[in-house]
This record gives structure tokens, C-alpha cells and sequence, in this order.
């Protein structure tokens, strides 16, 4: 019989929800543990909004305030869009709440609540201030209402300024709020991502991941549309094989089976099968959405091609000024889709009721057609007020509108930027500089512009070819000038040639005369060791200017940012008017940086000056800093680059607990930032070779070193450096080490580096003795102590005697350097050189049969135990055993200490590996990457004594408890 009658004759949509029972119980139960947080992850069409209304509706769940809000496709430069969009209808709730007054910063984002919103505040000078004044206030909202659950849906079209708000409100959630975010994981960005990686312990946390339907519950899904006990296996495998198991697929396939008349039950069941062969529908939604389509009246086709045009909820003026269509035929025409079940009602608003739906309508719109749709569209949305300058934007370009679109996005720009949004502004600018007709003087302004909001993104895309071209028209000497300036800036960020970043700087310098603190700033850029081939002498003349040029810059925070450089590069040089300098700067502030540029004088002087060896105040210059960086909400880069050098800081004064995690986080962050990654890396690498990862460490140190040198990162290289030699060194492979690190060695003594890269000194010399250069070796000792002498250079004097340790002509004069050296090392705060030197003084003291020995063994066993060092916990412990010293029992983990069992970290990654995951979906899953996960896996399988990941797998099914 045919379907043709009933409540399901009509249906596309299953009543019941299908082959999701688990996820919605993990869901509701999230949702009902406040403060907690929830993550939705599934790809277009897997059913993530169908969960989220059947959460909302379950039991479990009464009692709560449930607000929706969702990111939009067509961005606009007006942030915090899905947080607005579920706040904007609680005007009579917060009408009964008692706000305080910071809500009032509320009023110009929700003019909708201006009425029962506390007055308007104040404004304040510092837009980072501002910003964080409007997310206390959007906490303060959310917290009066109660118990409430925030769901944010398609946060992979998120706007830059969402991610930070969610990342400010989930690292201090109220307690009766739980969040839920919802994002296609192929498409998210890694902030999203991120504000998720370090909630508090008391915030209860789950993530689902939603996976395309098997071929069993397909057919259950597609009886429960078709209000059919059953269909037989193969309908449901055919409708599987079309549909990839996608629900929306499947829910498109059988309306238009149904609308085809192919619907009709045999007694046999295999009709069935044979009517969908016949069928021969591709796989997808396209092509039967469009035939669908191509069966409603022309009124509802003209709605739905409006419809899918404006890709936003639309009212019926709207759909009806951008169909061409009266308001009869365009109510007509929506009610026939409302009841076919493409579009869904919204708030008194009309949308397709998915995004797969509506692009596969806009892609069958004929070229003309299309742009006059778009035509339309954008006269339709410019009557709105304030008008949606990024609608606007996007409809005019795709109406052909060329001069017009420029015009607007270049509006749409200049408002993202304004409001902090520099990705946005990015994207725009970029697409309108690649794809629009543009006059030479025009074309220059835009790249300008384009360049500075590029340098402000944590992933600056590369632009650099733009800017490049628009000086290749004529271009007014100011513009030529920053442009050249620019290119510079993008070149260090994105780790291009050394030598081209110096270039594009000497070039910008004399067009730059009526911008004193750019040309100031490209003055102390020149300064700053890149170019292998510049002479320490050169930088100096470059600083010396830079430094003359300060005073007429006349603002007084870029004059902060400009000396903050200058101190920097002169730390490295050892020259000591980098501490009159930063005494200036923390003058000039009260200690407190609060502007942008104030906050990246203080991180760039930490970062040299730990490099140095100065790491106390290193940890007071980047504790101010990343203080004044967490209250800049517009962008997370400053406080992303404070935490890089916390990294450096952290591995250099040995305090590694947690290390690894925090390193696997920012090379996941900075994945398109090669210059400023390499941090990350170094200390990645370094740590490698500490925790016993030979074979990783002896890969990674080696392509380190060389990426370091290639990058101008001559200031990391002695730790990379002291690394791979040490490695080398104790696999008999010195020779072919010194050739590999003697590009280092030589930028050291062009550049007069050697204030900082005395710390690979002790390594350096002892490679040089293992291949036969023992006199070389202690003639660059004597030369650096003159050479040292008088310059700042704090790490010199254990690094010195670290080295002649290693030269000394007997095991009693080399243990008193060696000793010498780890009081040295501890004076500086820098206990894993420090457990080094005592170990190396142990084995000489031993040698000697000196009774002093045991006591700086057990002293460096101990430090290497704290560090979770177990390469040299080995060494040292082998050593212990050699000469009968009695010492604790191996130390079998990392720096927490879990004996032999696993830490709550491996356990985890044990259960996921032996269920079959990969280290890339593991890390996936845990937000450190496959290279970590590697790490913590090594970790266990060496503590459980087993093989391989199948032996792992049998050992969890056999005795589960022994975890």
C-alpha cells in the first residue's frame, strides 16, 4: 500500500530520536551539574541542534532557563553576535533580577534591555579595559537569572571576540550555569578549542562527539520517518550507502522518495531495494533537495532562492523584497515550505532548517539569477539600523557589484578593527584586495591597513604578497614606508628569510621620517640579531639610533614599547644599559603595564633577559606582563606570547611539573607561527631528551638547531644546541655534532652572543675534547673569560666552570670545578645544570677515590627525581650502583611521582589507545598533540613492561585493576 495518508505521510522528520540515547544522557547529566560545561561536536547534518532540543526538553533538565545562540555563516563586524542573540528577549526576566551596576556596560551592545538595565556607565580610555568591563557585565546578566544553560550553536563561524568571552566566562563559570558549546570539529578554530583545555577542577566537563549513523540504526531512523514498524536490511543498507549515515541526508532522500510516489509496500519487502537502485540518487543532499524544490509552486522556489541568498533568518518583507515576489505570493510560497519541511519558523523569522539545504538551493541559482538576487539582498539589508555592513558586503560581491562591495568592506573593516576584531578585519581586507579592481593609491591604503591587522592575529595569514604588490605601483613615500615596515613584520612572524626581513627594514627606515616611533621601531628591529651576516658593530649602530630617535616620538606608550626592544637586544649583547633602561620602563609604568604595546616591552625584555640567566627578574617582568596582557579581551596573542616565554622561563629554572602539557598546547597555537613556535619547540625538544625520549630527542634537537639558526632565533640556540651536543656526546657522535652546531657557533661570534650562549659553553667544550680538540676547546674558554669579563653575562660564571670541568688535567681539579659550578648554577636558580655538574663531580670524586663522592650524587639523584629527568636519573643511578651507593628505588615516572603505577594522564591515554585510538585522534581528544600523547604512551608501556599497543590491549582486558 502507498504511504499517503496519516500523520506520516507528511513527515521528514523522526519523532523519536534515533541511535543517540548515550549522548543524550551525557548531555542532560552535563547540563544538570552546575557549573559545567558541555561540548557538542559533529559534522553539518549529524543531528547536534536536534540534541540540544530533545536536552532541553528532557526531565532531567526542568527547572533550568535554557538560552540559544548561534554564529552565523555571513559574519558581521559587530561581536559577540550568538551571545546577544540569546540574551536579547529577556527583557521581562531581568526586569525581577537585582543587577549591579557594571551591567549597565550592557546597554550599548543590548539597546533591546536598555529599559531594565542598570544606567550607562562611564567610558573608560583603555578599550581592554572596556572590554572587560562588558564581560563582567555579561556574567553579571547571565548569573542573575538564575539556573541557566547557555548553548552556543555553530561555533565554528564564531567571532574572535565570542571566543573570548567564552574563554573569560568559563574560566570563572557561576555555579548555578552550565554551558554548552556546539561546533562542526572540521571546521572550528583552535581558540574555540582551547577555552575548554584548562577549566577549573570544579567545573564538570564532557565532550560528545557525534559520529554518522551505522547501517542498523539508519533503517530505524528512516522506519521511525516512514511510521514503519521496519524496513527491510536492504532499504536501510541502500540508504546507508546513499546517505553515509548523515541523518539530514536521510530525512532529504525519503521526502523525496515520498514526493516521487516510490514509497509502496510489497508484502516481499524487496521492492524496496530494487526501487531505490532504480532511483540511482547520488550520495548527498544536493540533488534531492533541488528536485524537491523543482516540485513546489514557482511562489515557494522564489522564497526558498531568497531564502538561501540571505543564508540568515529572514522576516517576510524581507523574503519578499529580495524575491521580487508581493507579500501574498511570499506567504503563500513560505507556508508551502514551512509545511514541506525545508524551512523553519524562527522567532518570527523563516530559515532553511539547515545550512546543507540551503547551500544546495544557491548552488542551483543560475548566474544571473543569482546576482540579482544578491542585488536585491543588499538594498534589501541596508535598510536595517545600525546596517549589517558584513551582509551588506558579501551580497554586493556577489551581485558583481565590485566598486560598491570595496566601498562597503572597506567600512566593515574599519568597524572590526575598531571593536578589536582584527581576524575579521583581516579576512576582509584580504578577500577585497585579491579579488576587487583597485586603484594604486587605494590599493596601497588597504594593504596598509591590512598589514597592521595581520600583525595583531595569533595566525597571521600570508598577505605578504599583497602588500608586496601594492608597491608595485606608486605609492606616497608614508605608506611606501610602513608598507616595507610591514612586510618586515609579517616576514619575523611567519619565520621567512632572515635576510629579507633586514631588507624590507633598511628599505622602510627613510620613508618612515613623519612616523617617529615606526621609524624608532624599525630602528630597534634592525638591532636585534636576525641577519647571520650582521656584525654585533652594526646592531649597535642601529640601537644607538634608535634609542637617539626616542624622545621625538612624543606618545609616551610606544616610547615604553621602543625602549622595551632596545633593552631587550642589549641584554643579549651583555651590555649593561639594559638595566637602566628597564628600570626606566618599569618607571615610566608604576611596574603595571596596561597598554598592548607597554605589556610587550616587559614580555620581550623577560624573554631576553631569561635567556641570560636573569630569571628573577625575568619572572617579575612576565608576571606584570601577562597580568596586563589577561585584561586585553580583544585578542589573545598577548597573553599567548607571555605564556611562551612562562615556558622558556619554566624549563630554565626547573619548574617542569606540567610542563609537558602546557608545551603540547602552544605548538598546537602557534602552528602557523614558525618564528615564534620554535620556543615551544626548543623546550619540547629539550625535555625529550631529559625524560629518556632518546630517539625522539636525537630527531627533534637535530632539526631544532638547524630551523633555529635558519630562523634567526640565535637567542634560543644554546639550549637546543647543549641538547643535541650532550646527546651526541654520549653516543660516541661528537665529530659529526660539532659539524652540525657550527653554523651556531659562528652567528655567536659575529653577533657577540656569547653573554647568552656561554650556557652551551660546558657542552661545546666537552664534544670538542670527545673529538680530539681538547686545546681548541680550552683556548675559546680563556678567550670568553677575557672576552666576558665586564659585559652582563650572570650565567658565565657556571658555565665557565662547567666547562673547564671538563678539561681539567686531573679528577680532583675537575670535581672543584664541577662543585664550583653547581653552587654556581644554584645561586642562579637553575637546578637541572646544577644536578648536571654534581653528577659529573661524583663520577671524578669516585674516580678518585675521594670520600666527597656520595654526597653531590645522592644531592643530583634527588634533583633529577623532582624533574622526572630520567635519562640522567639513569646515568646517575648506574653510576650509584658502580660504586655501591645505596639510593631510593629507580624513580619511575615524572615530575608528580606516581611510583609504579600510571598517572591519571596516562591512564587515560592507555584506555583510549587500547580501544583502538590513534595518537592523532587521542590528542585530538585531549588538546595536546600526537607528539605527547607519543610521550605518555612510551610512559606506559615501559612501566607495565609490555611491547605494543595490542599487548596493552590485552592487558586492560585482563586485569583492568592493575591501572
Amino acid at each position: 500500500m502507498a504511504l499517503d495518508g496519516g500523520t506520516a505521510a507528511g513527515r521528514v522528520v523522526s519523532p523519536v530520536l534515533v541511535g543517540r540515547e548515550d549522548q543524550l544522557r551525557r548531555l542532560v547529566t552535563a547540563v544538570s551539574r552546575p557549573p559545567a560545561v558541555a561540548v557538542l561536536e559533529g559534522e553539518a547534518g549529524i543531528g547536534k541542534t536536534r540534541l540540544v532540543t530533545e536536552m532541553a526538553a528532557h526531565p532531567d533538565a526542568a527547572g533550568r532557563l535554557f538560552l540559544v545562540g548561534g554564529a552565523r555563516r555571513i559574519r558581521e563586524p559587530f561581536p559577540l553576535g550568538p551571545v546577544v542573540e540569546a540574551l536579547r528577549g529577556l527583557g521581562e526576566l531581568l526586569a525581577r533580577a537585582g543587577l549591579s551596576p557594571v551591567a549597565g556596560a550592557l546597554r550599548g551592545l543590548l539597546p533591546e534591555l536598555a529599559e531594565v538595565l542598570p544606567p550607562p556607565l562611564e567610558p573608560l580610555d583603555d578599550r581592554a579595559a572596556e572590554r572587560h568591563r562588558l564581560f563582567r557585565g555579561l556574567v553579571e546578566v547571565l548569573d542573575a537569572l538564575g539556573p541557566v544553560v547557555l548553548v552556543m550553536e555553530d561555533l565554528h563561524w564564531a567571532d574572535e571576540q565570542t571566543v573570548e568571552f567564552l574563554a573569560y566566562l568559563l574560566a570563572a563559570l557561576p555555579a548555578r550555569m552550565s554551558v554548552v558549546l556546539v561546533y562542526r570539529g572540521e571546521e572550528v578554530g583552535a581558540g574555540i578549542r582551547e577555552t575548554t583545555g584548562r577549566l577549573p577542577d570544579s567545573v564538570f566537563h564532557d565532550h560528545v562527539v557525534l559520529e554518522a549513523l551505522d547501517a542498523e540504526q539508519t533503517g530505524v531512523l528512516a522506519a521511525s520517518i516512514l511510521d514503519a514498524k521496519d524496513v527491510t536490511p536492504d532499504f536501510g543498507a541502500h540508504l546507508h550507502e546513499l546517505s553515509s549515515g548523515l541523518p539530514l541526508a536521510v530525512q532529504e532522500l525519503l521526502a523525496l522518495l515520498r514526493e516521487r510516489g516510490a514509497l509502496i509496500q510489497l508484502r516481499s519487502g524487496r521492492w524496496a531495494r530494487k526501487a531505490l537502485a532504480e532511483l540511482d540518487v547520488p550520495p548527498g543532499v544536493r540533488d534531492s533537495v533541488r528536485e524537491r524544490v523543482g516540485r513546489l509552486s514557482a511562489a515557494a522556489r522564489g522564497v526558498a532562492e531568497a531564502a538561501a541568498v540571505l543564508q540568515v533568518p529572514a522576516q517576510v518583507a524581507v523574503l519578499a523584497r529580495v524575491g521580487g515576489l508581493s507579500r501574498a505570493e511570499t506567504v503563500a510560497g513560505l507556508d508551502e515550505l514551512l509545511v514541506s519541511g525545508l524551512l523553519a519558523e524562527q522567532d518570527g523569522t523563516a530559515v532553511f532548517r539547515h545550512v546543507l539545504a540551503a547551500q544546495a538551493v544557491y548552488g542551483g541559482i543560475p548566474l544571473g539569477r543569482r546576482q540579482d538576487l544578491h542585488t536585491r539582498a543588499a538594498a534589501a539589508v541596508r535598510s536595517v539600523k545600525p546596517v549589517p555592513l558584513g551582509q551588506e558586503a558579501h551580497h554586493l560581491r556577489h551581485a558583481g557589484l565590485l566598486r560598491e562591495w570595496v566601498d562597503a568592506a572597506e567600512q566593515a573593516a574599519g568597524q572590526a578593527s575598531e571593536l578589536g576584531d582584527d581576524a575579521e578585519a583581516v579576512r576582509i581586507l584580504e578577500d577585497v584586495l585579491r579579488n576587487a579592481p583597485l586603484e594604486p593609491e587605494r590599493r596601497g591604503r588597504l594593504a596598509v591597513r591590512l598589514g597592521w591587522a595581520a600583525g595583531q592575529v595569533l595566525r597571521p595569514p600570508e598577505v605578504i604578497d599583497l602588500l608586496s604588490e601594492a608597491l608595485e605601483s606608486e605609492q606616497p613615500g608614508p605608506s611606501r614606508g610602513q608598507l616595507y615596515f610591514l612586510i618586515g613584520l609579517l616576514q619575523e612572524r611567519l619565520g621567512d628569510d632572515s635576510g629579507a626581513q633586514r631588507r624590507a627594514f633598511v628599505a622602510a627606515v627613510d620613508d618612515l621620517g613623519d612616523r617617529p616611533e615606526l621609524a624608532a621601531w624599525v630602528m630597534a628591529a634592525l638591532g636585534r640579531p636576525m641577519d647571520a651576516a650582521v656584525t654585533l658593530a652594526e646592531h649597535t649602530v642601529w640601537l644607538d639610533r634608535a634609542l637617539e630617535a626616542v624622545p621625538a616620538i612624543g606618545d609616551p606608550v610606544e616610547e615604553i614599547f621602543v625602549l622595551g626592544k632596545i633593552a631587550a637586544s642589549l641584554s643579549g649583547f651583555g651590555d649593561p644599559r639594559w638595566a637602566a633602561l628597564t628600570d626606566d620602563v618599569r618607571r615610566r609604568t608604576g611596574g603595571r603595564p596596561r597598554h598592548r604595546q607597554e605589556v610587550n616591552a616587559y614580555r620581550s625584555i623577560a624573554e631576553n633577559v631569561c635567556c641570560a640567566g636573569h630569571f628573577e627578574l625575568a619572572d617579575q617582568l612576565l608576571a606584570a606582563a601577562s597580568q596586563g596582557a589577561a585584561g586585553e579581551e580583544s585578542s589573545r596573542e598577548p597573553l599567548a606570547r607571555c605564556r611562551l616565554v612562562a615556558l622558556l622561563l619554566a624549563y630554565c629554572r626547573g619548574t617542569w611539573d606540567g610542563l609537558d602539557q602546557e608545551t603540547a598546547l602552544l605548538l598546537d597555537e602557534y602552528g602557523g607561527r614558525p618564528a615564534d613556535r620554535i620556543t615551544a619547540e626548543t623546550v619540547a625538544a629539550c625535555l625529550a631528551l631529559a625524560h629518556g625520549d632518546l630517539d625522539v630527542a636525537r630527531r627533534d634537537l637535530h632539526d631544532v638547531v638547524q630551523r633555529t639558526v635558519a630562523l634567526g632565533g640565535y637567542e634560543l640556540l644554546p639550549l637546543s644546541v647543549t641538547g643535541f651536543l650532550r646527546l651526541s656526546s654520549a653516543r660516541g657522535e661528537a665529530e659529526a655534532a660539532l659539524a652540525v652546531t657550527g653554523p651556531a657557533v659562528a652567528v655567536w661570534e659575529t653577533k657577540g652572543l656569547w653573554p647568552l650562549a656561554v650556557r652551551a659553553v660546558p657542552a661545546l667544550a666537552e664534544a670538542m675534547a670527545g673529538a680530539g680538540g681538547h686545546d681548541e676547546a680550552a683556548d675559546l674558554i680563556a678567550r670568553l673569560s677575557a672576552l666576558l669579563d665586564g659585559l652582563d653575562a650572570p650565567l658565565a660564571p657556571a658555565a665557565l666552570a662547567h666547562a673547564r670541568g671538563h678539561l681539567a688535567a686531573g679528577r680532583t681539579a675537575a670535581a672543584e670545578q664541577f662543585l664550583a659550578a653547581g653552587s654556581a648554577y644554584d645561586r642562579l636558580g637553575a637546578p637541572y645544570e646544577a644536578a648536571q655538574a654534581r653528577e659529573q663531580a661524583a663520577g671524578c670524586l669516585f674516580a678518585a677515590a675521594d670520600a666527597r663522592a656520595e654526597e653531590p650524587l645522592r644531592a643530583a639523584i634527588t634533583t633529577f627525581q623532582a624533574l622526572g629527568a630520567r635519562w640522567d636519573l639513569d646515568r646517575a643511578a648506574q653510576l650509584a650502583r658502580k660504586y655501591g651507593v645505596a639510593v631510593r628505588g629507580r624513580y619511575p615516572g615524572g615530575p608528580q611521582g606516581y611510583g609504579g603505577g600510571l598517572s591519571p594522564r596516562e591512564r587515560e591515554i592507555a584506555e583510549m589507545a587500547a580501544a583502538g585510538l590513534t595518537n592523532r585522534e587521542i590528542g585530538q581528544q585531549l588538546f595536546v598533540s600526537p607528539r605527547t600523547v607519543e610521550k605518555h604512551l612510551g610512559a606506559v608501556l615501559r612501566k607495565l613492561g609490555l611491547r605494543s599497543r595490542a599487548a596493552l590491549g590485552m592487558h586492560l582486558g585482563v586485569d583492568r585493576d592493575g591501572l
